[in-house]
């Protein structure tokens, strides 16, 4: 049975990459004319949240949100979420109305056809190079500067054990306090367990998740970021924790 579920699973992810494909190729007009300038970004961002609808349809993933908080569309948010997946992103972009850019890993230029886009709309990060996190950070600003939010899993990256929450990294945190822009957290705790890594398997259904009222910063110092990082992981494990038992 576990060969027949893996063989299921590795299907699985080969059509979530022809979904994607197919996706962007349905699209590419409307995405590649909204790209060429950054001032057309909440154009290009639209696009961005039909296709994360596409996606997640198209894989038969139906969201069922908790809603403790409803994003406004016309405000800003640093948004935090626990990072299990790939599909981690499709969600994002379907809880959250308003105009935000990611901060991902460089890696992901890397993927035919989306890396083009994701590269020249978003914000990529070599996390091994202390000058790219540097600059990271200025251009999140300056893309909070033009009203736009920003997207940030402060895990770094998905962790070994994708089922409990890895340390959090400083970047979210000293990037909220900074502009006074409030966190928005967001709980995913089965994202993994129906799009994990490639060969370990997966399946289509409900994709849990649950939004968190907004934490402000506005009146948070520089010196308090450890405890504003801790406050936000012991938010974000409690809720996890209570949503996978």
């Amino acid at each position: 049975m576990n060969w027949i579920l893996k063989g299921f699973g590795i299907l699985y992810h080969i059509w979530f990459f022809v979904v994607v494909f197919i996706s962007i190729v349905l699209i590419l007009p409307f995405i590649y004319i909204t790209s060429l300038r950054e001032t057309q970004y909440h154009y290009f961002f639209k696009w961005m949240r039909r296709w994360g609808f596409f996606i997640l349809g198209g894989m038969g993933l139906f969201p069922s949100v908790e809603w403790k908080f409803r994003p406004k569309k016309d405000e800003q948010y640093i948004i935090i979420a626990n990072h299990s997946s790939e599909i981690d992103i499709m969600m994002t972009l379907a809880l959250v109305p308003g105009c935000f850019v990611f901060i991902g890993k460089k890696e992901l230029a890397k993927i035919p056809l989306f890396g083009y886009f994701y590269k020249k709309t978003n914000i990529l990060v070599d996390r091994k190079s202390l000058t790219s996190k540097k600059n990271v950070l200025k251009r999140a600003a300056e893309k909070i500067a033009e009203g736009t939010g920003v997207c940030i899993y402060p895990e770094g990256g998905i962790p070994n054990d994708p089922e409990r929450l890895s340390a959090f990294k400083m970047g979210a945190f000293k990037l909220a306090v900074e502009q006074g822009i409030p966190i928005l957290p967001i709980v995913f705790p089965n994202n993994r367990k129906h799009f994990p890594d490639f060969t370990q398997g997966g399946y289509p259904g409900i994709l849990k998740a649950r939004v968190l009222p907004p934490i402000p910063t506005k009146d948070i110092s520089l010196q308090n970021l450890n405890e504003l990082k801790q406050k936000c992981f012991d938010l974000l494990d409690t809720n996890l924790e209570q949503m996978q038992s």
